[in-house]
């Protein structure tokens, strides 16, 4: 039976393997996050306080920046976890970290000064992708083993 072509964003990406789409999608949210903290330094008002140790009336302390590292680590693990745990396990986590991230990335836009245009633009791919990460995992069916024991989704 021929298969018709997907006619939504949506219908495309979740049409896919998720243990390939979700990896790629984390990665791509990664990238965006970094790339806009890299920007934020050219930034002149941004890199001064970040050098005076206050950005947007928030305290650049150890415990912020050990903070914003478990925070940024949750993305990164699960470029592995999407790909390599159970579906079972995989797809939970990967419905809880994607819309974690989303509500936080949303949430901070209210933090800070002004809100640059290159921290909205970056903030409207990163949700963006999150939001995707959400809906893959959401329709993300049971998987069935393939020749070789490799796992791959089940239509």
């Amino acid at each position: 039976m021929a298969m018709t072509a997907p006619q939504t964003v949506s219908e495309t990406i979740t049409r896919r393997d998720p243990r390939t789409v979700l990896p790629v999608l984390w990665v791509f949210a990664v990238l965006n996050y970094l790339y806009c903290d890299v920007l934020g330094l050219m930034h002149a008002p941004d890199l001064q306080g970040f050098l005076n140790g206050e950005v947007g009336g928030m305290s650049i302390t150890t415990g912020f920046l050990l903070g914003a590292g478990v925070l940024m680590e949750i993305p990164i693990a699960m470029v592995l976890v999407s790909r390599l745990a159970p579906r079972r396990a995989a797809r939970p986590a990967s419905i809880v970290a994607g819309a974690l991230m989303t509500v936080v990335q949303l949430g901070s836009l209210g933090f800070g000064s002004d809100v640059t245009p290159h921290y909205l633009f970056f903030s409207a791919v990163e949700v963006t992708a999150t939001i995707a990460v959400v809906v893959v995992a959401w329709s993300w069916r049971s998987e069935v083993v393939a020749d070789k024991g490799s796992l791959v989704s089940a239509s």
